[in-house]
């Protein structure tokens, strides 16, 4: 398996594992830092421990079953469980819903396997960034961050208003709901859209 689908695997595993967690706003100031961290949140049910892998967070978590089964049919299960670090934007069940109708059982089809790859890769940087991170990034960008992701292009980190969103190559803009649930392998941001290079 090659590195950016391993780094995807790991990445989306973490996504799994975190978008559930119990909503935290973000901290109306510029450092996304300042907002409060739980101990062991909840995601889809289930406690988030940071010391577990994204897998082994992942695999618990009820409100991410759509994006277990894509990295499942993108053969990406082997390695959500490696080092790391990676930090994933994770999209949960609703945000894969919102999709045009067949969108998601079309990519779960094996020969649409490069296509889903792509996109859940997408979704993942390489590295581990917090929110105090991003916001710093995008401190020093002059108001918005470009990430490159393990896919290969680029998002773009802003703040609109009080809220901090996560803009992808098409233009779509995806809100960040939750932010800085750490994984012993990278940490999830949960938001609300699929992110499409």
């Amino acid at each position: 398996m090659n590195h950016s689908i391993r780094t995807l695997a790991v990445g989306l595993c973490i996504a799994l594992s975190t978008a559930a967690v119990v909503p935290m706003a973000f901290a109306q100031s510029d450092a996304m830092g300042s907002m409060s961290m739980h101990k062991d949140p909840m995601v889809g049910g289930a406690a988030m421990y940071p010391s577990k892998n994204i897998i082994q967070n992942a695999v618990n978590s009820k409100d991410h079953t759509t994006l277990v089964a894509a990295v499942k049919a993108a053969g990406l299960v082997d390695t959500l469980s490696g080092t790391g670090p990676f930090t994933v934007f994770a999209p949960t069940n609703e945000a894969f819903a919102a999709l045009p109708a067949g969108t998601v059982d079309t990519l779960l089809k094996p020969e649409n396997k490069a296509t889903l790859t792509k996109i859940l890769t997408y979704h993942v940087v390489a590295g581990k960034m917090t929110s105090h991170d991003l916001a710093e990034a995008v401190k020093a960008g002059g108001g918005k961050a470009v990430l490159k992701t393990v896919e290969g292009d680029s998002i773009t980190i802003s703040k609109d208003g009080s809220a901090w969103t996560v803009t992808d190559d098409k233009g779509n803009v995806a809100n960040i709901t939750i932010a800085d649930v750490i994984q012993s392998n990278g940490v999830i941001f949960v938001i609300d859209k699929v992110l499409m290079p």
